[in-house]
């Protein structure tokens, strides 16, 4: 063929063909190793950079096919004992890693296994070479050449390009696992060199970084596949090389050191994430080294003068956090003028130096884009925060992994004592939280908290309890330690809520708050604790948020936050006076306290995230506190009218519909619900089981009385107190007005929500307040159930309204009137054949009780055939009794509520 033709390859491409296929037709006898070897040397390893510089001239399926030859030629010599093996292997390892530089190398799934053993022998075999020289580190070669076939699979087996099969991946993994195994005896000599030889073998550092990362993005993609027994050995050989830096007691804080760091917990975060068998032999061991990470790279000088933070509850009460706080410059307008700025900084450093360190330096970046968040230039700075950040996330995996062991763990990472006060050496969350001048470190360090707040074994905290004790005391009580740990908690939490100024950071103290408030047993914790939580909150919300776009979602958190300190606070007599001495000053300015706070984000004006967060505070309050809320009657009949008023023309969508403002609505209904009953003398709950307090096994030195005092109501047919009458009087004008004054808007409302929770207000009367009711007001109520039971569409509303039926049946007044009782019955009965579960035990749960008060009532009159009420009841009671149950639920129901009172009735016909 002539050379001057354009399809002719060129020389240098005729020299790999012919390279090649002279080693091809070599080896086609299958010579001895020894001359393999000499074969390789002689055609390929000895003009290896002349066919590096044509492989990107040839094709990618030709080169490929080509290596992967190679690699099945080497895995013969592998048992060689040729003194040139070693030199070998490295040059084909380097001919094939710098190849794969200029040409994709495409490998298919079948060539995958001849690819992991080429390199797994390569390893082997420079390894074992190297088992009896103690100068391994200082051998660069051997060292490179491991990297570069880490390189090599990492590149051919990269996960955004290819699908790879399990058994590859577990292939894979024992590669790189193998890699590192061995590399750690040598990690831990150049631990415990000279700062300048560690620097010296960065490459040895670098072979473990490539490898713990491919050993994540392993498990990013393919690690819920996995066996058990690989998750396990990956666990062992993580955990091994955590316990050899902890061994060391410091972290070398080097660039290439911090890139190991973020590498290997990068690892440990993806090992992690989905896990596959116990850890409760792993949480000690991997806290204990990752708590040396939260201060990686942030340098506090020990000579620094802060000044000294009182932390007692009232101290902090009354602390002053009047210092300015810098503006927020976003990351791309920060470095303009940047010596004008650090000369109006440094004029003022003395006096906010404190106050900036302990918001986290607030340049830092509300983008989650920026890396630097606020650090500079300085990539190095940027690397430690992110080993940070790496080490955060492990401890927050090892929490949602195993919460039952990680309890041991609270001791270790939250504080004790002196909250605000920065430590270098007594690293905790909390301190992340507090000082880290990395956002994102922050950030996760709060979702961290609250990952231990939210955990189901956190009731393990009922047990705190706070004592002051003096520091010279040697051994204290778990209880103790809890109680102080939760102290400081609070501390450090509203003292952030009171200064942040990161929108999403906020949302997360916030939140947990609300868990703190949720699990801290406050009966045991000093009684100032609880209002100066509220007061906090309130302030914070009179304060006002900067931030417009999330201006909402801070302040319904914010609300949301206090209405569940509030919630905890049924015990708390400092609470109770404090909100008695706001109603007793008539609610003289709208700002003037934590009610006042809460009717003015529930007016209908307001976003309806907000108000309704701000009405179910409301709630919280009327059944915490039912006396003071009593007083506030007035106000919350008003705030239901401006709702149901401003309903009236709306009213246009199906009662399907479930609309922000028609929950609001709903849940003003539910306070004024809550205010009925407290007006009524309402104690306690109609169902014993929705009291969380009574969940609480560390409850046992507050006896709380329940009373149920609507259904059934036997005391009836004795005289009532002086007391009794006067409290009756009251409920019985304010259930009036409800009548009067709401009721024509709710009868015709086409929300099912408005609907529902009005007809469940009269699950709340009690029989007293009924007794003194008007007849014409009792007719009312019972003709509006029974139409709403029967008539109404909506399976919530039949339901609410079978409650209430239940209720008031059991009332003595029903049995004057034959008729009625009887239509009552055939509510209850009709929808007991519903043909939906809640419809049916809560019908069921009404039947039972008119059963049972009809028992009561035939036990103290005694049966008259000849009574209009006793055979109308007695032949619907048959009715029901005789009929086939339709479900466990309905049997229930009428064990539990009747106790057999209908078959003892249907005996007597």
């Amino acid at each position: 063929m002539d050379s001057s033709d354009p399809l002719s390859p060129s020389p240098s491409v005729r020299s790999w063909r012919t390279a090649f296929l002279t080693l091809r037709d070599e080896t086609l006898t299958s010579p001895p190793p020894s001359n393999v070897v000499h074969l390789l040397q002689n055609l390929i390893l000895s003009q290896s950079n002349d066919l590096i510089k044509v492989s990107a001239d040839l094709a990618p399926h030709e080169v490929t096919s080509d290596l992967l030859f190679l690699m099945d030629l080497a895995q013969s010599i592998s048992i060689s004992d040729a003194c040139n093996i070693v030199d070998t292997y490295m040059q084909l390892s380097h001919l094939v890693y710098t190849v794969s530089n200029f040409v994709h190398l495409k490998i298919s799934h079948s060539c995958s296994p001849l690819v992991l053993d080429f390199l797994s022998s390569t390893v082997e075999i420079l390894f074992n070479k190297t088992k009896t020289d103690k100068a391994f580190i200082s051998d660069a070669a051997i060292v490179t050449s491991t990297k570069q076939c880490l390189e090599i699979a990492k590149r051919l087996f990269n996960v955004s390009e290819r699908a790879t099969m399990l058994l590859e991946n577990k292939q894979l993994l024992d590669f790189t696992l193998n890699v590192v195994v061995h590399f750690q005896p040598q990690l831990h000599d150049s631990l415990y060199s000279s700062d300048k030889i560690l620097s010296r073998n960065a490459s040895v550092w670098e072979v473990q970084i490539v490898a713990f990362s491919m050993i994540g993005d392993v498990y990013s993609r393919v690690g819920s596949c996995l066996p058990v027994d690989v998750w396990e050995s990956t666990i062992g050989v993580v955990r091994s090389s955590l316990d050899l830096l902890a061994s060391k007691g410091t972290l070398v804080e080097d660039n290439v050191m911090a890139m190991f760091y973020t590498s290997l917990l990068n690892c440990l975060h993806f090992v992690l994430e989905d896990p596959k068998g116990p850890l409760s032999g792993h949480v000690d061991g991997f806290v204990a080294a990752l708590r040396m990470f939260l201060h990686y790279g942030i340098s506090i000088k020990p000579n620094s003068a802060y000044p000294v933070v009182d932390h007692n509850i009232s101290g902090y009460k009354k602390q002053s956090f009047s210092e300015p706080m810098k503006p927020y410059r976003p990351p791309h307008l920060r470095n303009k003028n940047f010596k004008k700025h650090n000369q109006m900084d440094d004029e003022s450093h003395s006096s906010s130096e404190r106050h900036n360190f302990l918001t986290g330096y607030q340049s830092s970046s509300d983008s989650e884009n920026s890396d630097s968040d606020g650090l500079g230039k300085d990539s190095c700075y940027v690397r430690y925060a992110k080993t940070r950040l790496a080490a955060i996330l492990c401890i927050q995996d090892l929490c949602r992994a195993d919460p039952k062991s990680f309890t041991t763990q609270w001791i270790n990472l939250l504080p004790s004592n002196d909250v605000l006060q920065p430590r270098r050496y007594a690293a905790t969350l909390m301190s992340c939280l507090l000082f880290d001048p990395y956002m994102k470190a922050r950030i996760a360090s709060a979702s961290t908290i609250r990952a231990m707040l939210d955990a189901p074994s956190c009731v393990f905290l009922q047990v705190a309890e706070f004592k002051e004790s003096p520091r010279s005391v040697a051994f204290t009580t778990l209880s103790s330690s809890l109680g102080h740990i939760l102290m400081q908690l609070h501390t450090g939490i509203l003292y952030l809520i009171k200064n942040e100024t990161h929108s999403g950071l906020l949302i997360s103290l916030f939140k947990i708050q609300m868990l703190l408030a949720s699990c801290t047993p406050y009966l045991r914790m000093p009684p100032e604790l609880l209002p100066t939580i509220i007061s906090s909150i309130q302030s914070r919300v009179e304060e006002g948020f900067s931030f417009r776009s999330d201006q909402n979602i801070l302040l319904a958190a914010a609300i949301n936050c206090l209405s569940v300190a509030l919630s905890s606070s049924a015990f708390s007599t400092p609470v109770k006076d404090m909100l008695f001495a706001e109603v007793t000053k008539g609610f003289v300015s709208r700002k003037s306290g934590v009610l006042s706070i809460l009717f003015q984000y529930s007016e209908p004006e307001t976003s309806p995230s907000i108000s309704f967060e701000a009405l179910q505070a409301l709630k919280n309050v009327t059944h915490s506190h039912p006396s003071v809320m009593v007083l506030c009657w007035e106000k919350v009949s008003s705030l239901t009218y401006q709702y149901l008023s401003a309903s009236v023309d709306t009213q246009t969508r199906t009662w399907r519909d479930n609309t922000p403002g028609e929950k609001a609505i709903a849940a003003a209904i539910k306070v004024l619900d809550q205010c009925l009953r407290a007006a009524s003398g309402f104690k306690g709950t109609e169902d014993l089981f929705s009291d969380k307090s009574l969940e609480n096994p560390f409850m046992s030195d507050y006896v709380k009385t329940k009373t149920i005092s609507s259904a059934p109501a036997y005391e009836m047919q004795g005289y009532v107190t002086t007391k009794d009458r006067a409290e009756s009087l009251s409920g019985s004008e304010q259930w009036l007005e409800l009548i009067d004054r709401h009721m024509p808007f709710i009868l015709e409302h086409a929300s099912v929500m408005v609907r529902a929770a009005s007809v469940t207000c009269f699950a709340g009367i009690t029989s007293s307040v009924w007794f003194y009711m008007p007849k014409a007001k009792q007719d009312f109520i019972i003709s509006s159930l029974i139409s709403f039971a029967v008539t109404d569409d909506a399976p919530l509303v039949r339901s609410a309204a079978c409650r209430a039926i239940g209720v008031i049946a059991c009332f003595p007044q029903i049995f004057e009137s034959a008729e009625i009782f009887e239509k009552l019955i055939y509510a209850a009965e009709h929808n007991s054949h519903d043909t939906l579960v809640p419809v049916r035990i809560t019908a069921s749960w009404a039947i039972a009780n008119i059963c049972d008060t009809l028992c009561h009532y035939v036990d103290v009159n005694g049966f008259d055939q000849h009574s209009s009420v006793c055979r109308a009841a007695g032949m619907r009671c048959h009715q029901s009794a005789s009929l086939p149950v339709q479900s466990n639920h309905v049997a229930l129901c009428l064990r539990y509520k009747g106790g057999g009172a209908c078959f003892t009735i249907s005996d007597c016909f």
